[in-house]
């Protein structure tokens, strides 16, 4: 046998040489993970603003492991769709109202209680507490889907083309409500009809007078354009709102360690600068909604404290007393 000669060795070892180093670039973009995060808010509100900037910061802090694309207004399907989607594996993270995570795990609604919290300060502090760190883990072992942040969605109030003062000007009221027995426990208390209706929907229903009425906090009223179709806003502050950044069971396994504390952190960071923007475009927006000629007028808030204990107590809405004296005790 002849000796192979480095000469008639250097073909074969060069295209090895090349296939290895074509598998070294590969590398990197196999490594990487796309993630798809969604939510049902505008390109113009900080939930959509500080969620791409969560993703790119995400992506910086990983190295570029992960790659999240944030799909606003919907565009991923209504808020029980992306909900749903976490559970299916079509979706991966969202910026949600905890009602819809309480279908799940129903201890999560009580936030939902009308006039449990005083204002946007008492709701911050129920996030760092003790009772919402338990309710977090209960809810991951639940459904295995991990909440990293609270967000201040804004004290909801009223709007409809006729004004009232007290909880007996609701009576007769159709109001839309997102379907949730938490949110309609207001306007049932005070007689009103409330009407569940998908939230991309609510404008065309107000302008085609399928409904006379919604509720949601100041800021949404201006990103929503519902001041448009709406001649009044009544300051009822009825539910302190917020929302959860939440990463689905078959991500938030997968992450190490580090990288959960990196999704934390970073959502977190998030959720607080886009709570201190909405506080601040709350202050400003009821003299701006004056002076587009819209109607704003303070409430008898206690008329609607006082029916809605007595006709929806907490235990009948299905939640523990004991969390609801633990929230409402938090300074």
């Amino acid at each position: 046998m002849t000796r192979p000669t480095f000469k008639s060795l250097l073909p074969g070892l060069g295209l090895a040489f090349a296939a290895a180093m074509s598998t070294l670039v590969a590398l990197p973009a196999l490594a990487q993970t796309k993630l798809k995060w969604a939510h049902v808010y505008e390109t113009s509100e900080p939930y959509h603003t500080q969620s791409v900037w969560a993703a790119e910061e995400i992506k910086k802090r990983t190295n570029g492991k992960f790659d999240i694309q944030v799909f606003p207004a919907s565009s991923l399907g209504k808020e029980t769709d992306i909900n749903q989607g976490m559970t299916l594996g079509t979706v991966d993270m969202i910026i949600s109202g905890p009602s819809f995570a309480a279908r799940s795990y129903p201890r999560l609604g009580i936030a939902y209680y009308p006039f449990i919290f005083r204002d946007a300060d008492h709701q911050l502090a129920y996030s760092k507490s003790e009772v919402f760190k338990e309710m977090v883990d209960g809810y991951r072992a639940k459904t295995g889907i991990q909440i990293l942040a609270y967000t201040y969605y804004g004290a909801r109030h009223t709007t409809a083309q006729k004004a009232f003062t007290d909880c007996a000007g609701m009576k007769g009221l159709k109001i839309r409500v997102p379907d949730v027995p938490a949110y309609r426990a207001t306007p049932e208390s005070c007689g009103a009809n409330p009407t569940p209706i998908a939230f991309a929907e609510v404008y065309l229903a107000l302008q085609n007078g399928t409904v006379d009425a919604q509720e949601n906090p100041l800021t949404t009223i201006e990103a929503k354009k519902f001041y448009e179709v709406q001649k009044h806003i009544m300051l009822t502050g009825h539910i302190v709102d917020g929302l959860t950044t939440q990463v689905a069971p078959h991500v938030w396994t997968k992450l190490t360690d580090a990288e959960k504390k990196i999704f934390g952190e970073v959502a977190q960071e998030a959720a607080a600068r886009a709570s201190a923007q909405i506080k601040k475009r709350e202050a400003e927006l009821v003299e701006e909604f004056k002076k587009k000629g819209l109607g704003v007028h303070t409430v008898n808030r206690q008329s609607f404290v006082d029916a809605v204990l007595k006709a929806k107590t907490v235990e009948s809405l299905g939640y523990d007393r004991k969390d609801y004296d633990r929230i409402t005790a938090i300074k």
